[in-house]
């Protein structure tokens, strides 16, 4: 009996152990969400599935967002997760298909030092126009912006549907600290494998 009652104890630390190690590394090194709106076509469509890494631009504590190690800062033309600047019910958001709750999903077009402007959906940096590939102007360009500096620390967040996302254009400069990870590549879209990088 006692025997049995070890045996069952230590399976159940095995199992709790394991849980908190994967829960872990979600959080901290890489998860996975489901793309609900267009904000970021045609990128990425609504019901993509998209990997991200949390570890792209530092390591943070475990199920926090503070970094306690930066790496590298975001990049322009990556695509970012981060937590809402606002707790408000902004439409272009990408849902975890875990605990980990809502996050916006935005491309980055500007970094610290950039002279930026957005004009009719066009991003220009230091009065030159950045070719993007990406972008989609069906609903139109959305609003302008700038010229202004981006300060030190910041980003700029646009999504690639220029004329149907809520972004920096209405929530500001975001501090590097609350972007959560990079979007690496779609992994499944309409049910089928893709491993698109993005």
């Amino acid at each position: 009996m006692i025997s049995s009652k070890s045996s069952f104890c230590r399976t159940s630390l095995q199992i709790a152990s394991a849980a908190a190690v994967a829960l872990t590394a979600r959080a901290s090194l890489a998860d996975h969400y489901r793309v609900p709106t267009g904000s970021m076509e045609p990128t990425v469509h609504v019901g993509d599935h998209i990997v991200v890494s949390k570890a792209a631009y530092g390591l943070r504590l475990p199920l926090t967002d503070t970094y306690v190690l930066h790496f590298k800062a975001p990049a322009r033309g990556d695509v970012v997760v981060l937590q809402p600047p606002e707790s408000d019910t902004e439409s272009s958001r990408a849902v975890s298909d875990g605990a980990l709750g809502s996050v916006l999903l935005k491309r980055v077009v500007a970094t610290e030092g950039d002279l930026v402007e957005v004009k009719s959906g066009h991003v220009h940096i230091d009065g030159h126009e950045v070719p993007e590939a990406q972008i989609s102007l069906d609903f139109g360009g959305g609003p302008d912006l700038g010229p202004v500096r981006v300060p030190t620390g910041k980003v700029l967040l646009l999504g690639d549907n220029r004329g149907n996302s809520r972004d920096g254009r209405t929530f500001g400069w975001v501090d590097r600290d609350r972007v959560l990870g990079r979007a690496l590549r779609v992994i499944a879209r309409e049910g089928r494998i893709t491993m698109m990088p993005l």
